[in-house]
């Protein structure tokens, strides 16, 4: 796919802003920054996931030549917790340990392993409690509180309809249950962080930042100062996926807190195994679904009772699960749905942001369950698919109105005739029993909300600066972590501008001098970004084009900008020529270009409104061949679409696709993080296994472009659907494969060989009369 005609930069594969810096080695990541006098900080962990805290005793750790702070909770200046929704994660432990990643104790020393020796001589007596482990479990009245609150984190719901008279009105009636998996983020760099003392009492710190704004407000909190005395400054950032928000707030707060005790600069960089044990992972979910259809096919009820693992903190889980509810019943035009999702506290590690936000967990539950349903009507899953799927002006399950393109059917067609699906799928439904190896194709489709809709506030601003020499600098409170996000708001500035993206510096993030643009979640960067960004250059185009225009002799209406040169119809000027005119006139090339997203609606009560302002759509088609000997599943072949609205920057959004393919493989067939009462079973990537280059498909990618009037050029986003789809694509294929349906993650060899039965009940309906959608 190339660039439109219409366009000079968008929809080019052109070379990434920040790549040669990345593939020469001289990025310079977190924990690559020093400084003259530097002390290292170290975390004192609990001995137990849930315990009271007795006493500390650090009066030998102190005493040790070369250690210069040791800090507990009674030594923050400010609040000892802080948080994003709820403010009672802790920075460091007061009476209670609540998961075996926090923290009791802060030493800084002259060297890292003084620091870590000094931590082991930190004597901490505890008294045990009762390890809560199960989300279930947690919010039954037996259990013991794990905060005061009680074990509820969050609960929210969806009703449409009257979900009893729609099961009543269905022929055939499924009751399935589904289990998802704690994933870790398996970034490749390790947290990373350096603060320094500020002037005035405030503090400087530079770190492997995803979210520089919350961070900043949880250091200010626990530090007991103002906001303009917290800088956050974002480095380079090896991964993230959501990852490094929180549990860089807490390491942010306690190298804070020990440089302003220490007056000196304070260094933490995690270990693998102490990323693993501090750091959130994804929400595992247990899911109940019931859902109801008559003969020919209409599903006329859906009903899904979920429960998320938050474990000791809320961290994100309330947005999470959220977005987990209003996705509940998946791309499907439903009569009547009721959807409940809990998260309950437990003693686990944490879980959080982590690429897809609610939607991997209830995409492979949905998309599982229809192709089930398919079987048990007879039908082939496109044919059902066909017959229920959203499509334009559709009311979704929370009374949202569909006004834009809906473009599901678009990328779902796409998949299916690039496979030849039905032919290979009745072909492998038939092949003998005898067959060492066996064939599956299955696929998946859904819609996803783009930015935060109803979750928040949703706004951001993009810094212009037009230099006197032509060349460019741009920065945003929104961060390049390896997606992208740099090359593609410069390709948009690129665009509008008329110049070329080589002469465009993008600025990585800093909270003095870049504007609180919220979180860098929810594929909210194009969007908000690349909207932001158009508006800052129309207002500087605003001043350059009548200086242009004079320069010329022609009208404004009649300059064209492209490649660095103005056009009129006789004449033409650089760029740098124009940008120099302007300096010496006094005209200001700088410019805040903002954006704010449209309203949106929710009602907590009832569960109704307008969750998001848009959608994106996808579909992912698997291809696997099954060794019924070993149970080993290997895929042959994975064709993904999307609708996302237009494309801005090509290689980008393949990069997108690629990395979530192999991401949602990782989570249909290997990855788990496992832990027996609240303890984890394993530290390090030598036993948490992630797929690699060898187990990697072909991947086929054909993107839909349905431009969006409320994106930048039409643009939306791609970031997450590539990677929430892959799962139920893959689960779906086994089953075409094996005719063994399996409900829960990770696909292991074991379930693909004697599988494992968390399917409840099947009924039919009377055979009265029914209306059809």
């Amino acid at each position: 796919m190339g660039a439109s005609k219409k366009f000079n930069v968008l929809g080019t594969a052109i070379q990434r802003v920040d790549s040669l810096d990345k593939v020469t080695g001289k990025a310079v990541y977190a924990a690559d920054h020093n400084v003259t006098g530097q002390l290292f900080g170290r975390v004192k962990y609990p001995d137990y996931p849930h315990a009271k805290i007795l006493s500390i005793d650090i009066s030998e750790a102190k005493s040790l030549d070369g250690v210069r702070a040791v800090m507990i909770a009674e030594d923050i200046p400010g609040e000892p917790s802080f948080g994003s929704v709820v403010a009672h994660q802790m920075a460091l432990c007061t009476d209670r340990v609540r998961f075996w990643g926090d923290a009791v104790a802060l030493v800084a020393a002259d060297t890292p392993e003084l620091a870590e020796y000094a931590v082991s001589l930190i004597e901490v007596e505890y008294e045990p409690l009762e390890v809560v482990s199960d989300p279930k479990e947690a919010l039954k009245k037996k259990s013991i509180k794990i905060h005061s609150g009680g074990n509820l984190c969050v609960h929210h719901k969806v009703s449409k309809g009257d979900i009893e008279k729609g099961f009543a009105q269905s022929d055939i009636i499924l009751e399935r249950d589904y289990r998802t998996q704690k994933i870790e983020h398996a970034y490749l760099e390790p947290e990373a962080v350096l603060a320094r003392p500020g002037e005035n009492g405030g503090v400087t710190i530079v770190g492997s930042v995803q979210n520089l704004y919350t961070i900043r407000r949880a250091v200010a909190r626990v530090l007991g100062v103002e906001l303009s005395r917290v800088r956050i400054e974002q480095a380079v950032l090896g991964g993230s996926f959501g990852g490094k928000d929180e549990v860089m707030g807490a390491m942010c707060c306690r190298a804070a807190l020990l440089a302003l005790a220490t007056g000196r600069p304070i260094k933490i960089v995690n270990s693998r195994e102490q990323s693993m044990r501090e750091s959130y992972k994804r929400h595992p979910y247990r899911i109940e679904y019931k859902i109801g259809a008559t003969e020919s096919g209409v599903i006329k009820a859906i009903q899904s009772v979920m429960y998320a693992d938050a474990g000791a903190y809320a961290t994100m889980s309330p947005f999470v699960t959220w977005r987990s509810v209003v996705h509940g019943s998946g791309p499907y035009r439903i009569a009547n749905v009721k959807t409940d999702v809990y998260a309950a506290y437990t003693n686990n590690c944490y879980t959080g942001a982590m690429r897809g936000f609610g939607s991997p967990q209830v995409c492979f539950a949905v998309e599982s369950l229809i192709d089930e349903l398919a079987e048990k009507l007879g039908m082939n899953p496109y044919e059902l698919r066909i017959k229920n799927l959203i499509k334009d002006n559709s009311i979704t399950a929370t009374g949202q109105k569909l006004q834009h393109k809906v473009g599901i059917r678009q990328v779902l067609d796409n998949v299916i005739k690039r496979a030849d699906y039905d032919d290979k799928w009745n072909r492998y439904r038939k092949q003998s029993p005898a067959d060492e190896f066996k064939r599956g194709i299955g696929f998946s489709c859904s819609y996803r909300g783009v930015s935060l809709g109803a979750e928040g506030i949703d706004a951001a601003g993009v810094n212009i600066s037009i230099q006197t020499d032509g060349s460019i600098i741009a920065s945003t409170g929104l961060i390049e972590m390896g997606q992208g996000a740099a090359t593609t708001i410069s390709m948009i500035i690129a665009e509008e501008l008329g110049v070329t993206t080589d002469h465009i510096r993008f600025l990585n993030a800093d909270t003095s001098i870049t504007p609180d643009s919220g979180p860098t979640v929810a594929s909210r960067t194009t969007i908000m970004a690349g909207n932001a960004a158009r508006n800052g250059c129309r207002e500087l185009l605003k001043k350059l084009k009548p200086v242009a225009a004079e320069y010329l002799g022609c009208a404004t209406g009649q300059l064209k900008l492209k490649d660095n040169i103005i056009h009129s119809d006789n004449k033409e000027m650089n760029f740098s020529e124009l940008a120099a005119i302007c300096f010496g006139k006094g005209i200001p090339m700088y410019t805040l270009g903002w954006y704010k997203s449209p309203k949106t609606s929710w009602d907590e009560e009832t569960g109704k409104g307008e969750a998001y302002f848009t959608f994106v759509y996808g579909a992912n088609l698997a291809e696997v061949e099954v060794d019924c000997v070993t149970g080993k599943v290997r895929l042959l072949n994975f064709i993904s679409s999307h609708d996302l609205g237009r494309v801005v920057n090509l290689n980008g959004a393949k990069g997108q696709v690629y990395g979530g393919v192999a991401m949602g493989m990782g989570y249909a067939l290997f990855e788990t993080y496992s832990e027996s009462d609240g303890i984890p079973k394993f530290e390090n990537y030598d036993e948490y296994l992630i797929p690699t280059i060898c187990d990697m498909p072909p991947v086929e990618i054909e993107f839909v472009e349905n431009p969006d009037k409320l994106g930048p050029f039409g643009a939306k986003s791609i970031g997450e659907p590539a990677c929430e789809l892959a799962a139920p694509a893959i689960a779906n294929a086994i089953y075409n494969a094996t005719g063994r349906r399996l409900l829960e993650l990770p696909i292991t060899l074991e379930q693909v060989l004697i599988g494992k039965n968390l399917t409840r009940t099947e009924s039919r309906g009377s055979s009265k009369a029914r209306g059809e959608d």
